[in-house]
């Protein structure tokens, strides 16, 4: 193979990638090494793929423990090296090693750039750490690094979960005043945030004004009101408010409405939204499935129960255990021991193909 020059360095890169997702560490790291057997030359960019391999495979220990290691011996760092250990320890809310990263790229001479202090001030959002989040994103000002329409989203996001209206609205005004134009994504914050303080009338103007801007609104609007609206038991005006939508739901729309009913014991209305949604040819998920099966097993309408479990492993999709459980022991309740049978040898038969969802 060396010798037709068959192998690159995306070969190698791609196996790791395998080794890496299958969690197996020391072959990820060792078919980077074997580039050099074949004549490739190991440089920055590769050791830093690598890295971001680790990282991107929830292995950022080790990802770390290679940095360390390697650094200044086999490869110098650059400020991407530091960002890629960041966004890995961000991703696993390791604030503790998200800082000393960000000391250690500050000591070697490299100042955060907006993709590191995003992926900072994002974490210590996601940690509700929002004091240490404000500090951050002060800091980079003062540092004359302008702010992106990301770390605003994660700052009104973070603020607005927690019901700090006022903080979310000042970090909306001031992303006004960044330069960037305002997109659907801080929009869907801000309409986030008033519907976490039950503000809705506010809402529902921030969604009028997007529409004045031509930003949207988008599914992702629509889902973040109708998850607000059924969290306050306002079902009747979720529906209406689904009814009313100026663009095409999304499954995961769909999913809110179909597991609403089905919560509200309206088995008839939930089939309604699922045949919609078939009509236009979006299919449905996973949790949308166990919903309906869930709640048709409740009812016990076992023959409508079993026919969308059919239809779940027809499409491929493997029902979680909890579903399955109890689609199971209602049949046995009623008698049904034929049926079960007939369905353990489908999810047998299932399990022996490549699976979806």
């Amino acid at each position: 193979m060396k010798a037709k020059k068959l192998l690159s360095k995306e070969t190698f890169a791609l196996i790791s990638r395998r080794y890496a997702r299958a969690r197996k560490v020391k072959e990820a790291i060792g078919a980077f090494h074997k580039m050099e057997e074949f004549g490739f030359k190991m440089e920055s960019s590769d050791f830093n793929r690598m890295l971001d391999t680790l990282s991107k495979s929830r292995n950022v220990g080790d990802a770390q423990k290679v940095f360390d290691k390697m650094k200044k011996k086999r490869f110098e760092p650059d400020i991407k090296s530091y960002t890629i250990l960041l966004e890995g320890w961000g991703q696993e809310l390791n604030l503790l090693r998200v800082d000393e990263v960000n000391r250690e790229m500050k000591d070697e001479g490299f100042e955060p750039d907006v993709v590191a202090y995003g992926i900072i001030i994002n974490a210590h959002c996601k940690a509700k750490k929002y004091e240490e989040a404000i500090r951050f994103f002060n800091e980079m000002e003062q540092r004359n690094c302008k702010p992106s329409p990301h770390i605003f989203c994660s700052l009104i996001n973070g603020l607005g979960s927690e019901k700090k209206l006022n903080d979310a609205l000042e970090f909306f005004e001031r992303s006004k005043s960044s330069g960037f134009p305002l997109e659907a994504p801080t929009y869907n914050a801000l309409v986030g945030a008033y519907c976490w303080s039950q503000r809705m009338e506010d809402a529902y103007k921030t969604v009028d004004e997007m529409r004045l801007k031509g930003v949207g609104p988008n599914a992702r609007t629509y889902d973040i009101i109708l998850h607000h609206l059924i969290r306050m038991q306002r079902s009747k005006e979720a529906y209406e408010v689904y009814q009313t939508m100026s663009c095409e739901p999304t499954v995961s729309t769909y999913e809110i409405m179909v597991r609403m009913f089905c919560n509200k014991e309206r088995l008839d209305m939930a089939i309604k939204i699922w045949d919609e949604m078939k009509g236009k040819g979006v299919l449905p998920g996973m949790h949308m499935f166990s919903s309906l099966i869930t709640a048709l097993c409740h009812e016990n309408k076992l023959d409508e129960a079993c026919e969308y479990f059919n239809e779940m492993l027809d499409v491929g999709i493997r029902p979680p255990g909890h579903m399955f459980s109890r689609l199971k022991q209602t049949l046995l309740d009623e008698g049904r021991k034929d049926k079960v049978t007939d369905l353990v040898v489908k999810m047998d038969r299932l399990r022996k193909t490549q699976l979806v969802g």
